[in-house]
């Protein structure tokens, strides 16, 4: 019996052994608030926040830059006796808002009593001037410095994005374990897309501090710290005067223009309209100014050159003219009546070949186009002709970067749709359909859907003859260049002498076709092609794409706006405008400036 309590009377003070030291580990080791209490007694941690990198233009001209910023930290051990009604005399606000800023504070992820947490973020410098000679009548304030972005432009809103602070949902999926709850982060443009180039990577000090929390210098000599190291600053392709004036012929209208250099990629213009001041989306303001823009019914958010997808109407006849003499379905001198009993056409000609068909923008011609190139008679039934037609119509067409994303360094770019037979199975919900179904396709109607950077992508494709580099903003990382992909050549599957044939049309477009009236430039060769989108029951939408000069080209772009009619109104003269802008610098017809900004493009 006695041997039984002795064995009870061991195990009882091995337990409690055990919880001692168990608990010892707790305090010690994972439970840090001791940690936290005993070291912030003397030592203060600040974080020091890199300078974001900067953003230029391909001249050299600045697009976005730092400003500085300034928050406000609590430790809320430390603040004894606060004073709240003098504090919300010195910072211009209520009790209310004070007691719900500290709430916000202690719902930090990152709150501890014993360290310096966010209470007033976003203090400009004015504000930090009016407070700083007041500061030191609170204990337990404190502030930390950063910067937040400024615009030199109200431009290229969409294309450069805004930073804000990361989000909740951000930071939970944040596995690489680089922000805390507070930091800024790029929420959308280039500065979402090249975030972890200019972002920067964060320092820290430790600072010294006595019974009083006054800071007497570095902890040991500063052997823990780190230094911040600055995020790499970013060149474009932009050309900031281009994008000023292309801005400025948009104002008021719905649509994009895209414009890009061929022989690199690189993208001159990036226009969305209606757009924003990226300004408004900085500061304290930032929130307040989010909602507004967010709700405003014309989306200026909505980023139309990469994520608006339309029908491309005529501007597709020249990829259809490409597609057809690749597969040897017609050649340039083939003439096909003008025959308007199947489907409608516009002007005069009656008999025309490719070049002129195109230059007339004959939709016969090109419905007749199609069907050759989809009913080749290599099936006698017309269904599995028609299945076996399209797969490879649709093989080429999109060898041009339509049907797909074209990977542009910008968040939320689209890839629109060719139709492929497995499409219309879905649609028709089986394999019944033929070409007398489909024909639409053949005047950039029905099922295709382009994006504005595909349509300016293909341009440069034409006047590459046959080949394009992947459209991007940036061309200069850091002084390291592009990103590697946008190095690469893009070759199309279509043999590079049949875009003489394109070329030679697009010049006729432009010199006596459907594009003669506004888009001819004196002293350039300029190949066009206008496009007038069906958009029932209001108006068409205006497009129209081109190229210039003709022989070494520096300049490709498309032009799409919204409910503006025929392509040779609104679409080609706004094109002619950019082009002669980027050649001369100036216009030299100002009589179509004053037509593009009046807009009365339906009369």
């Amino acid at each position: 019996m006695n041997e039984g309590r002795k064995l009870l009377f061991q195990a009882l003070v091995l337990v409690t052994g055990i919880i001692f030291l168990v608990k010892l580990f707790s305090i010690q080791v994972l439970d840090t608030r001791y940690e936290d209490l005993a070291n912030s007694n003397a030592i203060l941690k600040q974080i020091e926040y890199p300078a974001r990198g900067l953003i230029y233009d391909r001249n050299g001209k600045l697009l976005v830059y730092n400003t500085p910023e300034f928050d406000l930290l609590a430790i809320a051990r430390e603040m004894d006796d606060f004073d709240s009604a003098k504090f919300c005399d010195v910072f211009d606000i209520s009790s209310e808002e004070l007691r719900q800023r500290f709430a916000e504070m202690k719902k930090r992820r990152e709150y501890s009593p014993f360290k310096p947490t966010l209470l007033i973020d976003k203090l400009s410098n004015y504000d930090f001037a009016k407070i700083q000679d007041n500061l030191d009548e609170f204990k337990g304030l404190y502030i930390q410095a950063r910067t937040t972005r400024g615009y030199a432009s109200p431009s290229l809103a969409n294309a450069l994005g805004y930073v804000s602070e990361i989000s909740k949902t951000q930071l939970e999926r944040d596995s690489t374990h680089v922000y805390r709850q507070g930091d800024y982060i790029g929420q959308s443009g280039i500065e979402a897309y090249y975030e972890e180039h200019l972002r920067g990577t964060r320092g820290v000090r430790y600072k010294l501090r006595n019974v009083k929390g006054i800071e007497k210098g570095s902890f040991r000599n500063g052997e823990y710290d780190t230094l911040s190291v600055p995020g790499k600053d970013l060149v474009t392709g932009i050309d900031l005067d281009l994008q000023l004036y292309g801005e400025f012929l948009m104002q008021g209208k719905a649509g994009s223009i895209v414009a890009i250099e061929p022989a690199t990629g690189e993208i001159l213009s990036l226009i969305s309209g209606p757009s924003y001041d990226p300004n408004l989306l900085t500061g304290k303001k930032y929130s307040s100014n989010f909602v507004l823009i967010s709700s405003d019914t014309n989306k200026p958010l909505f980023n139309r050159p990469i994520m608006a997808q339309y029908r491309p109407g005529s501007i597709f006849k020249i990829a259809q003219a490409m597609v057809a003499l690749q597969q040897k379905a017609i050649s340039p001198d083939t003439r096909i009546p003008c025959d308007r009993s199947i489907i409608a056409c516009h002007g005069t000609h009656s008999y025309e070949d490719l070049r002129g068909a195109i230059a007339n923008s004959c939709n016969p011609y090109f419905h007749n186009v199609l069907r050759r190139v989809i009913n080749k008679g290599i099936e006698n039934d017309p269904y599995k002709d028609s299945r076996i037609g399209l797969a490879a119509w649709n093989k080429d067409m999109t060898s041009f970067g339509f049907g797909g994303k074209l990977g542009i360094d910008l968040p939320n770019e689209k890839d629109g749709l060719i139709p492929y037979p497995e499409y219309y199975d879905r649609a028709y919900n089986s394999p019944a359909w033929k070409f007398s179904n489909i024909y639409s396709l053949a005047i950039g109607e029905g099922e295709n859907l382009v994006v504005p950077l595909q349509m300016a992508n293909f341009a440069a494709t034409v006047a590459n003859r046959g080949y394009y580099y992947a459209p991007h903003i940036v061309k200069d990382i850091g002084e390291e260049g592009p990103l590697p992909t946008y190095n690469t050549k893009n070759y199309t599957t279509i043999d590079p002498a049949h875009f003489q044939v394109a070329v030679d049309a697009m010049q006729f477009v432009v010199e006596a076709g459907t594009g003669q009236w506004r888009a001819k430039l004196p002293d350039v060769i300029v190949c066009g092609k206008t496009g007038s989108v069906q958009n029932e029951p209001r108006p068409d939408h205006s497009v129209f794409i081109a190229f210039a000069p003709r022989d070494n080209p520096r300049i490709a772009i498309s032009v799409y706006v919204e409910y503006s009619g025929q392509g040779g109104r609104a679409a080609a003269s706004i094109a002619s405008l950019m082009i002669e802008k980027y050649l001369y610098g100036q216009t030299k017809r100002p009589h179509i400036e004053q037509y593009v900004l009046n807009g009365e493009f339906l009369y």
